[in-house]
């Protein structure tokens, strides 16, 4: 029932996305049909990277091949000299993607905070084209994130393996206008087996808002917000980011400033307990360096 709700919002919107002067035979299966036949019509490069700054871009690993996403992020610069402005502080992530295909790509990546165990899906179903048949690029994301602290705290329940889970599920919707700016909003809804408190909500809704502008041929400037669409006891603040990504060859530098210490959906959606414009800001960064696995290439 879900997928079949999330691909009539993808229609609706692609209709609704069509130009006005198309001619009434122009169905939109037809649409959908020519946008996947003209490759070489296809967008490319909407972001530099597979992730805004916290959360997932549109983009991702060609056929065949293999990312490595390193990423850190520090403590709160507020902290001052005494932890060298939070870079004493450190929380790691590494990642591994990999592309089966152009359209459909599979991860896991490990978290050292609350030693965060995670694996997903990505799969890319309409890309833009440079004649606006097709007006946005869109993919449905799948993650299910494992909790792997130890059970020795007794103040955190956990006494149910199926407690320490969490799912998410995103609809990723990119527009690529003209070769400076792209846009992109990610629906997301969080789905956690336990929470910390009875009066937190299980299911949580949440609406990012992703942009990048071209400020040379290697270099953009990035920023991302999250609004959740219902609050926690706890009194966790939405996740804003501002970054820099630096393209050099093979790699993709992101440094970017956040007010979210973690760096999966579960974590900062629902535990970014600073206010970033309270000075409440972690500065952070990921690489990304593609190797390829095979005799094929990727035509993204």
């Amino acid at each position: 029932m879900k997928n079949n709700v999330l691909f009539a919002i993808a229609l609706f919107l692609l209709q609704a996305g069509l130009p006005s002067g198309s001619l009434a035979q122009d169905s939109l299966l037809s649409v959908l049909d020519s946008a996947g036949t003209a490759e070489y019509d296809k967008v490319i490069a909407t972001f530099k990277a597979s992730r805004i700054i916290n959360g997932q871009s549109i983009e991702g690993s060609g056929a065949g091949e293999l990312q490595l996403v390193i990423s850190h992020r520090f403590g709160q610069v507020d902290n001052g000299v005494q932890t060298f402005f939070g870079l004493d502080d450190a929380n790691t992530m590494l990642s591994l993607e990999y592309g089966i295909s152009d359209k459909l790509q599979v991860a896991l990546q490990r978290s050292s905070f609350n030693k965060m165990v995670d694996g997903f899906l990505k799969y890319r179903f309409l890309d833009q084209t440079r004649d606006d048949r097709m007006p946005f690029s869109a993919a449905l994301f799948l993650e299910a994130t494992v909790n792997t602290t130890a059970t020795s705290d007794e103040a955190v329940v956990r006494r149910d393996f199926k407690h320490r889970w969490a799912y998410v599920t995103q609809v990723l919707l990119a527009r690529k206008f003209g070769e400076a700016f792209s846009l992109q909003l990610s629906p997301t809804l969080l789905h956690r087996n336990l929470v910390p408190l009875n009066e937190d909500p299980v299911d949580l809704p949440a609406l990012g808002a992703g942009a990048r502008y071209k400020l040379s041929e290697r270099m953009s400037l990035n920023l991302e917000y999250f609004y959740r669409f219902r609050e926690d006891a706890a009194g966790s603040h939405n996740p804003f980011a501002i970054g820099l990504d630096i393209e050099t060859g093979g790699h993709v530098f992101q440094l970017h400033f956040t007010n979210a210490r973690q760096m999966t959906e579960r974590g900062f959606l629902t535990e970014t307990s600073g206010d970033f414009f309270k000075g409440n800001i972690h500065f952070g960064f990921n690489i990304s360096r593609v190797f390829q696995l095979g005799g094929g290439k990727s035509s993204r």
